[in-house]
């Protein structure tokens, strides 16, 4: 395996000017046309046909070696996060690729340039598709509202979006290797296998209250910024009431808490997290929260608007695939190059895919800064994208030769969250609400509607 994946040294030229090219032009989900076009460009002069999102950025590419078996998937992420405080971002929109996204597009394009290689494609059965999605990262999600309405798009991530589309169809087995930067406890370590992380529910919520003049009469009105901070301290009273192992997380801004100082609010916009480490978990813990928001509105005399969408489904990395990609990187780069992540609070839309299809999440080493923060950067290109295709091209070989022995092995062990597409996609659809939740009836009574 060790001398197969050499071959990747060949492009190493390709993958370094893709990171570079990549990260110089930074750009959110939905809207990487400039990355989308130079990788799809990249593709085609490799002699792929690719097959485009109608609508939207992302394609897929496949690679078929006519030999009956299973269809492996990598995927590689486009977007960018914005962080106007790094000083490479770009100076008009504030985005930059501190989370790495750019090395993940170069490591697939060595990787897609060595299946181009007989040598590779002779001791593999079955197929590899190559997927390059976006809208990864959960930034400007008003903008990804306004797909929605037009109906450009039905989910604001891209891989919940792309297994509604047919991307995922006839996939098997998946996995991608993110870019990271490493913490004191994992000095010394090239790459990082994942255990998992939370999945998310995205809440959108307008508290509406009784504007009046806040000095001379504001006993006749409704103070929606009361109410929004009541709420927030109940749902935050509610935390005892939550699993540990349940591993939930709620977090807000207020993107809007009044008009005028001297008036009183009459609507306070929040947005929220809820994250969660199971698909029930986060159905459970989103609905009791919504049941607090509804209370408190009603406690006093206001009302209270929730739009809820489904943000990221919890992510399990499979431990059998988790397994040969630990024997992989033992031959690659040695038992103690590499370790493992405990389980995230974060999240990631790669969650979806293993509530489907067995898969790992894993990550190369070589970044400096925090992620997500004002001074991330690739600092080891050589390490986080061209050792990154080696590993994945490694693990492509280990999973499909042999008759594809260790991939059925990992096909055959794999309990998914959902037995089907369609199973998971009213999962997804069944966090959608849109309305008021306090209704007053006209017998003095008030019913509470706060259930999607």
């Amino acid at each position: 395996m060790i001398e197969q994946i050499k071959i990747i040294d060949k492009y190493r030229e390709l993958i370094l000017n893709a990171e570079q090219y990549i990260w110089k032009n930074p750009e959110t989900g939905y809207k990487e046309y400039k990355t989308n076009a130079y990788m799809i460009e990249n593709f085609e002069k490799l002699g792929y046909t690719v097959k485009k999102a109608e609508g939207i950025t992302g394609f897929s590419a496949e690679v078929d070696t006519q030999k009956a078996g299973p269809t492996v998937m990598v995927i590689a992420e486009l977007d960018s996060l914005i962080n106007k405080s790094h000083p490479d971002c770009d100076k008009e929109t504030g985005t930059v690729h501190s989370c790495g996204h750019n090395a993940q597009c170069a490591a697939m394009l060595g990787i897609a340039a060595a299946l181009k290689h007989k040598e590779i494609l002779d001791n593999l059965c079955g197929k590899v598709r190559l997927l390059v999605v976006p809208a990864e990262e959960g930034v400007e999600v008003a903008y990804r509202k306004q797909l929605i309405e037009k109906g450009v798009i039905e989910f604001t991530s891209g891989k919940p979006e792309f297994i509604k589309r047919g991307f995922f169809k006839g996939v098997d087995i998946a996995f991608m290797v993110h870019a990271h930067s490493n913490s004191e406890t994992e000095q010394g370590k090239r790459f990082l296998l994942g255990t998992g992380s939370n999945g998310n529910a995205r809440k959108f919520t307008e508290f509406q209250g009784v504007s009046a003049h806040a000095g001379s009469n504001p006993h006749d009105g409704v103070n929606a910024l009361n109410v929004a901070s009541t709420a927030i301290t109940t749902v935050n009273s509610l935390r005892e009431t939550f699993k540990e192992c349940d591993n939930i997380r709620f977090h807000s801004i207020i993107t809007k808490g009044g008009d005028a100082v001297n008036a009183v609010p009459d609507s306070v916009v929040m947005e929220s997290y809820v994250r969660a480490s199971s698909a029930k978990a986060l159905k459970d813990a989103n609905e009791k929260i919504n049941r607090a928001l509804s209370a408190v509105a009603a406690a006093f005399g206001a009302n209270v608007k929730i739009q809820d969408m489904a943000g990221s489904v919890a992510l399990h990395d499979d431990p059998t695939l988790n397994g040969y990609a630990r024997e992989v990187l033992t031959e690659f780069v040695g038992e103690g190059a590499f370790g493992q992540r405990e389980f995230l609070a974060s999240s990631t839309d790669m969650g979806d895919v293993s509530a489907l299809f067995p898969c790992i999440h894993a990550y190369a080493c070589g970044c400096s800064g925090t992620l997500h923060g004002k001074d991330f950067r690739v600092a080891d290109p050589e390490a986080v994208c061209v050792d990154n295709a080696k590993f994945q091209l490694g693990l492509l070989i280990k999973l499909l030769s042999n008759g594809a022995k260790a991939a059925y092995d990992v096909i055959k062990n794999y309990k998914p969250v959902f037995s089907s597409i369609e199973e998971y996609l009213a999962h997804k659809r069944s966090f959608n609400i849109n309305k008021q939740t306090v209704k007053y009836n006209q017998d003095g009574t008030l019913t509470l509607d706060f259930k999607a």
